[in-house]
């Protein structure tokens, strides 16, 4: 029996390749989490930068807590099975009414991981609808083969590598509209994206990406991971530890290891290097 998704949204996802919107924490409990990220964004801002918004769960203990949130962890048990890993997270956050975008793409494209079974959840902290840049997705997408990506190095896209397909029948388009304290859930190969932020608020969002099956490879770079729920016995990565406090000598060395390594992974082959 699943735990948190009703059978009708596990068939939904699995038909789809998408599941939305998902109740994670109260409203009231997102806007505490939003003034603690925010806080956080002003004590540590070359940690929490721009430029410098991956795998902070592994340097913040509140960010700790939310990767490991019963609710989210068991929706991912409920879609994956009941043994599963972190691979890392990103900060989403668009400023009011500015022009950083996500072009169509599928998170398996440059990750290196295979087989491409793994799932990101995209919690809101704050309202993610379609006047202020939310996500955008192709139902079905997730059926077909990894689609052709081009690198743009598009100034505005907030990708890596502004790696987008170019051929999309944007009609098909779903808004995943979210309030905060809700999260979506999109399977590795479902193709999404999103537009500016064209409102006077900021959008703020964790993507946990991704949450994977022990049996899942790297075959790019280093296999880091941190254990999420069960993995008794599993291979073939490397553990990464939880924060006991923010910035600990630990949780820093685990970040910018983490860091180093997506990098390798995330531009390889590139023509270009950029700071994010």
């Amino acid at each position: 029996m699943p735990s948190v998704l009703s059978q009708e949204q596990i068939d939904h996802f699995h038909e789809f390749g998408y599941c939305a919107p998902i109740d994670v924490m109260s409203e009231a409990e997102a806007h505490t989490l939003k003034a603690e990220v925010e806080a956080a964004e002003q004590r540590y801002p070359d940690e929490l930068g721009s430029t410098n918004r991956n795998n902070a769960h592994l340097a913040f203990q509140r960010l700790d807590a939310v990767a490991h949130h019963p609710v989210i962890v068991e929706a991912v048990c409920d879609l994956i099975g009941p043994d599963i890993l972190l691979y890392g997270s990103v900060l989403f956050f668009k400023e009011p009414n500015s022009k950083g975008f996500v072009s169509w793409h599928q998170d398996c494209t440059y990750m290196g991981l295979v087989p491409h079974a793994f799932v990101t959840p995209w919690l809101a902290l704050t309202p993610s609808n379609p006047e202020l840049g939310c996500i955008k997705v192709i139902p079905g997408s997730h059926k077909g083969e990894v689609m052709n990506h081009n690198d743009t190095f598009g100034e505005d896209n907030i990708l890596t590598r502004g790696q987008a397909i170019q051929e999309i029948d944007e009609s098909k388009a779903v808004d995943l509209v979210l309030k905060p304290g809700q999260m979506s859930m999109h399977h590795a190969k479902t193709v999404h994206g999103s537009m500016p932020n064209q409102g006077d608020q900021r959008r703020m969002g964790i993507a946990l990406q991704c949450y994977m099956r022990p049996d899942t490879r790297q075959v790019i770079g280093e296999n880091f991971a941190q254990i999420v729920r069960g993995c008794e016995g599993a291979e073939g990565f490397t553990p990464l530890p939880r924060p006991v406090a923010d910035m600990d000598d630990a949780g820093r060395q685990a970040r910018q290891q983490a860091n180093t390594n997506w990098a390798n992974i995330l531009y390889d082959g590139a023509s270009t290097v950029r700071d994010y």
